[in-house]
């Protein structure tokens, strides 16, 4: 039988040329973190099961790639479920490894710790433009700050690196908090233990709108009365800080008034501070699935992608599950290979890049002679051309249209002494 040439389902093979774009976005995302002060680190791509099925993951722990015990912990004869089969995990997002990392490491490390991730996780999704199985992700956190500094930095760091990546595509940071979702509906009438449908239900707004919720809430059982309330206090809050304010005011019997207060200063510092130009708007409606999030979150959403392209939070109870003490958490990740989508789809140029030359050799060249080329083009290397020295193919038009769409625009051919 023959070995298969495809990768597996949601994998996938990456040519040279969006090769060049990858590195490029990877550089200048390390670039802007590393400059606000983030450090980088690297999990394990593998993680022990226990700890992601922990229930912090949401709908990704049923993603999952699971990993057989080996060796003589594995016995498929006497094992009587998953258990007995399975030890490990492939990561399936960042933040869980962060948690686990800064538990075992955080004596080393400065407080507070401003962490920079970048690397492949897996979920076993279904495959479609944009989304993989394997997928990197480039994720910033800050641990140990419980002011509103932390979500600043993390918005004003995350636009900087979007601006400086797509100076092409406009976008816009949503933002809000969980314990405003939660007062809201309190206010409404709906009961806590249920609160987690309603928030699944809210979480569809982009697509079914608000009719289509108010159906969907009606469907599940709950009261005409808190549902019509609910719709009514969407519909009329606004969007601006001013329009949170407002809002507290509103829930000041069922929430503390300085958690509006708080996502209003965030909102006015970040628009008085950024240098790129960014919508930032608070939005009642955005719900963000992992259920790790405690406090503040936000998403972006770019022009030339119909999702979002990062996203994040407060998580302030995670690491507690490994150390049995809380610590301040919050993190924003960007959506790497959905920017990759939107430059390969504008064409995968790369602001900057340096002269790329091909010195092309014909076959049967003297030893002499390809030393005196070999000088020449580490010369030219010397002075920051990217120089390329390749033998000649007889097809020299396919070749050269080859070496084209990895970016190469110069072409010098050389030739036995004596052939033209």
């Amino acid at each position: 039988m023959a070995l298969k040439k495809k990768p597996v389902t949601g994998m996938r093979d990456i040519l040279p040329a969006e090769m060049q774009v990858r590195e490029y976005v990877m550089n200048q995302i390390r670039d802007t973190y590393q400059g606000f002060g983030f450090t980088q680190i690297e999990t394990p791509c593998v993680e022990h099961i226990e700890n992601l099925t922990s229930k912090q993951g949401g709908d990704n722990e049923k993603l999952i790639f699971k990993i057989l015990k080996r060796g003589e912990k594995l016995n498929l004869e006497t094992a009587q479920g998953e258990g007995d089969l399975v030890d490990g995990g492939l990561r399936y997002d960042l933040t869980l490894p962060l948690a686990r990392y800064f538990s075992n490491n955080g004596s080393q490390l400065s407080m507070p710790f401003k962490a920079l991730q970048m690397g492949s996780v897996w979920r076993a999704d279904h495959p479609q433009k944009g989304r993989f199985r394997q997928f990197t992700q480039c994720d910033i956190d800050i641990l140990g700050d419980e002011t509103s500094m932390a979500e600043i930095e993390l918005i004003l760091a995350t636009t900087t690196a979007l601006g400086r990546i797509c100076p092409k595509n406009g976008f816009t940071v949503r933002i809000n908090d969980r314990e405003i979702l939660k007062g809201m509906a309190l206010y409404c009438g709906f009961q806590e233990e249920t609160m987690d449908q309603v928030f699944i239900i809210l979480d569809k707004m982009d697509k079914i709108g608000i009719d289509g919720v108010k159906a969907e809430l009606l469907q599940a059982g709950y009261g005409q009365d808190s549902v019509e309330k609910y719709a009514a206090l969407l519909e009329k809050t606004g969007h601006d800080s001013e329009s949170v304010r407002a809002l507290g005011k509103t829930l000041e019997d069922v929430m503390p008034k300085d958690v509006t207060e708080n996502l209003a200063y965030i909102m006015e510092t970040v628009l008085d501070v950024a240098e790129t130009e960014f919508s930032l708007y608070f939005d009642p409606t955005l719900v963000r699935g992992m259920s790790y999030y405690t406090g503040t979150i936000f998403e972006v959403s770019m022009e030339g992608f119909g999702g979002s392209v990062a996203g994040g939070g407060r998580y302030d109870k995670m690491i507690g599950k490994f150390t049995g003490k809380d610590m301040p958490a919050c993190g924003f990740s960007i959506g790497f290979e959905r920017i990759i989508t939107i430059l390969m789809d504008q064409g995968g140029a790369i602001p900057g890049e340096r002269q790329k030359k091909a010195y092309l050799i014909e076959k049967g060249m003297d030893s002499a002679r390809l030393g005196d080329i070999m000088r020449q083009a580490m010369a030219e290397r010397r002075n920051g051309v990217q120089v390329l020295v390749s033998q000649m193919n007889k097809n020299k038009k396919f070749q050269k249209e080859q070496l084209g769409k990895e970016g190469y625009t110069e072409f010098v051919n050389f030739y036995r002494e004596g052939l033209k």
